[in-house]
């Protein structure tokens, strides 16, 4: 367990790392379309009815049932009319970015406990198989008894 000074050092070197994220222009760009999302309740009720419906359709999908022909062509049709909103868009490219950004950060904070150091670049290379993507196999067959990394490239 970490004791309060040790803690504090964590915590002020983790807002180092957010004032880093928000020096990057991407990311400050990303945070200005979602502040523009959030103030447009035309932009959220677009995003919040394609939500709250494709949720719908995939757990009717996963009853069994199928979408009929004219909800997936609303569907989709609606779906065309979010993507043509440029403050959704840019809160759909923000978003993407974020996450992207979270998850490389998990992937860096993981292997840090799993190697017990600071990893390099080889750490990620090692584990993969040379596939396509940036983060190649991510954690694709792990315990599930597979070779390497598991994998299907």
């Amino acid at each position: 367990m970490l004791n309060q000074a040790q803690e504090e050092t964590v915590l002020a070197k983790t807002r180092e790392l957010c004032q880093a994220l928000l020096d990057q222009p991407p990311v400050a760009q990303a945070c200005q379309q979602v502040t523009a999302f959030m103030a447009d309740p035309q932009a959220r009720a677009l995003y919040e009815d394609i939500v709250t419906r494709g949720q719908a359709m995939q757990e009717k999908q996963q009853s069994g049932q199928v979408p009929s022909p004219l909800e997936l062509s609303e569907f989709e049709t609606d779906r065309d009319q979010l993507l043509a909103n440029p403050v959704a868009r840019g809160f759909l490219d923000a978003q993407e970015l974020m996450h992207g950004l979270h998850h490389k950060i998990n992937k860096h904070v993981s292997k840090l406990f799993e190697l017990g150091r600071v990893p390099t670049a080889e750490d990620f290379e090692s584990a993969c198989c040379g596939g396509p993507g940036d983060d190649c196999c991510g954690d694709e067959g792990r315990g599930r008894g597979e070779p390497g990394c598991g994998c299907k490239h």
